[in-house]
């Protein structure tokens, strides 16, 4: 049985099997949203987060960021997506933080026990025998975590389009223990 490891008063947890077979979880979101709402307030805040950082991190649902780092609402910009590497996207995410909703911080996290240090960019190929289209992206799998928020960090710290690129730095959180391990930009 698969179930969240926090559940906040009111959520509803349930096995994953049980959950694919219904059909049901958007749902079940959406009443667990409603509930939510009853008791929102506006919190009285623009975009702009308070710390003026951004935190790019892997989309891994074993990873709370806010509460890893003690964040509150409004406190950074959060980009997350697979593996959390730096890709043209996240370029995109990072310039209009940065240009337009005044970030100057950028904090980059992979992690351990990741699922793309099992792929290869040969996922790509399977995905094109089957659809027959071959993907525009790339999957960035990667075999050593290190040494790809290495490569995230270069590739933030030479954007053009960033303005601020002086304090940019990466780390892998331990799945296991919820310890950052930083990551010097050089080997």
């Amino acid at each position: 049985m698969s179930t969240s490891a926090h559940s906040p008063a009111g959520s509803v947890t349930s096995s994953a099997p049980a959950v694919r077979e219904a059909g049901q979880v958007t749902d079940r979101l959406v009443a667990l949203n409603a509930t939510y709402a009853e008791d929102f307030r506006d919190p009285g805040m623009d975009a702009r987060p308070v710390l003026q950082v951004a935190v790019v991190a892997c989309m891994d649902a074993r990873l709370d960021l806010h509460a890893a780092l003690g964040l509150e609402l409004g406190d950074c910009h959060t980009i997350r997506n697979a593996g959390g590497v730096v890709t043209e996207d996240v370029i995109r995410s990072l310039t209009i933080s940065q240009r337009a909703l005044g970030t100057r911080s950028v904090v980059l996290i992979h992690h351990t026990n990741c699922g793309l240090e099992s792929l290869t960019e040969d996922f790509r190929n399977d995905l094109e025998r089957e659809v027959g289209q071959r993907p525009a992206w790339a999957v960035e799998a990667y075999k050593d975590a290190d040494q790809d928020v290495r490569q995230s960090m270069q590739r933030v710290r030479t954007s053009p389009f960033l303005l601020h690129t002086d304090d940019v730095r990466g780390f892998v959180f331990d799945v296991t223990t919820g310890l950052l391990r930083e990551i010097d930009s050089v080997s």
